[in-house]
């Protein structure tokens, strides 16, 4: 089944796109909280306290003596309740809406005096109208946003037959808080997305330089340890990396000591045999042992040269790729070899020369083995990696066997004669010295007939 959301793949992108569906999941849950709450409140005011609030006016009223309710009125005619006793008991003429309805149920079971609710409607405070005089003083007090306000208008008749009536102006929610609290909101979470970019970015750069240094090991095994700096376990992981790429550049230089001592010691009885060899007297006998020592010597120098590939203690430095072709091709020519070069590339490679070169020299000395003097070479730049494209016009490789010609001592039906078919290292000695630069080789079919061996490097 197809995804539908590709997610990011690195770690950073991940830890960050985790840390913002928290944060808006946060959010919206105590943006929602907030609003119900608020919602709550204002419901609480529209109903239970606005009715219990009238309630307690006619309750105090009615206890007062008649002289005295002038100076009560004065002292309870404050927001969000404004109260007059100079008007008359009005007719209502228009039918009550629903929440006119449900705040008389409510008022019902606090008021045991005659009532009417006249209107309930929703109204902005206006600053100029005179019975908004108590919103007024709210808004002198701080509130200087437009405010929306249910009006409730409301008659009790007091218990000598007084007319109360209420003015009694509710806050309801406002849209504009909502967008404050969204500003907000989006403020806070710029804020902290910010700060866990910048963090999250800090604590996985090492692990970026991890995969640099471990791409770049089998490369350049003298490139600069890690820094053991940062959170421990990343302190720890890199000590752990500097530890094992010190143990294998010793493993390396201890091997290639013991291939230099085991050079030496098989040569040693090889030179001792020529020596013996001189005072033979028969000439057929002669040659024929001369020629099973030169295969020897150098079936044992290929040998050392496969085994020294990854082992060898070489400096890598940029190398001029033209400069280094022209080099061996002229040594290819000195052989016989007609080649012709198209090279396209002005960057330089790095790498270790003389490895290079007998990488260069083993597959342009195969291509004119077995494809013949004419060799075509090209050089070309595919973004950061370098091709080097050898072309013969021999018979080519069969694809089934085009892996296999790779592997140690391995020759093909053709070339099993020792004279011809050399000792079967050439190419496995190639690809390991081409891997062990990062990059690798591959057989291809030649257009028209032969064989196209594709040698890759990175390039520096």
């Amino acid at each position: 089944m197809r995804r539908f959301f590709r997610g990011p793949r690195t770690l950073l992108g991940q830890l960050i796109l985790a840390l913002m569906l928290g944060l808006i999941i946060a959010n919206l849950a105590g943006m929602w909280l907030v609003m119900q709450d608020k919602l709550r409140y204002t419901r609480f005011i529209r109903g239970e306290y606005a009715a219990q609030r009238i309630a307690d006016i006619v309750a105090v009223l009615n206890d007062a003596p008649a002289d005295e309710r002038g100076r009560l009125v004065h002292i309870l005619d404050a927001p969000p309740a404004h109260l007059t006793l100079a008007d008359p008991w009005r007719t209502r003429t228009e039918p009550a809406s629903d929440e006119a309805a449900s705040f008389t149920e409510v008022l019902q079971d606090k008021l045991a005096t005659p009532f009417q609710v006249l209107s309930l409607k929703s109204a902005q405070l206006d600053r100029n109208r005179p019975h908004h005089r108590g919103m007024r003083d709210m808004d002198k007090n701080g509130m200087r946003r437009p405010m929306p306000l249910l009006f409730v208008l409301t008659q009790a008749r007091l218990d000598d037959g007084t007319v109360a009536t209420f003015r009694f102006a509710i806050p309801q929610t406002n849209q504009q808080d909502t967008y404050r609290l969204l500003g907000w909101l989006l403020l806070v979470g710029i804020s902290v997305s910010l700060l866990s970019f910048w963090a999250v970015r800090r604590l996985t750069r090492p692990l970026a330089m991890f995969s640099a240094a471990a791409a770049g090991l089998a490369r350049n095994l003298d490139q600069a340890p890690l820094l053991e700096t940062g959170p421990q376990e990343v302190a720890d992981a890199a000590r752990a990396f500097n530890t094992m790429q010190r143990d294998i550049k010793r493993y390396l230089e201890t091997r290639a000591q013991t291939l230099a001592g085991v050079s030496h010691d098989l040569r040693l009885p090889i030179t001792r045999v020529r020596l013996r060899l001189e005072k033979l007297q028969d000439p057929a006998l002669k040659g024929s042992i001369e020629h099973d020592l030169l295969e020897m010597d150098e079936m044992i120098a290929n040998t050392l040269a496969f085994l020294r590939a990854n082992a060898s203690s070489e400096k890598t430095v940029k190398i001029n790729v033209a400069a280094l072709l022209d080099g061996v091709i002229e040594d290819m020519e000195a052989l016989g070899a007609e080649l012709t070069l198209s090279a396209e590339t002005r960057r330089p490679l790095a790498g270790r020369p003389l490895a290079l070169r007998r990488c260069l020299s083993n597959l342009l000395d195969n291509a004119r083995r077995y494809g013949g003097a004419q060799i075509d070479v090209g050089v070309c730049e595919a973004g950061d990696t370098l091709e080097i494209r050898i072309a013969d016009h021999g018979p080519g490789i069969a694809e089934s066997d085009r892996e296999r010609v790779f592997e140690p001592y391995v020759r093909l039906e053709a070339s099993r004669a020792k004279h011809t078919g050399g000792s079967g290292l050439g190419l496995a000695i190639a690809r390991a010295t081409a891997r062990s630069h990062g990059g690798d080789i591959r057989l291809e079919d030649r257009p028209g007939g032969g064989l196209v061996v594709v040698l890759t490097l990175p390039l520096a």
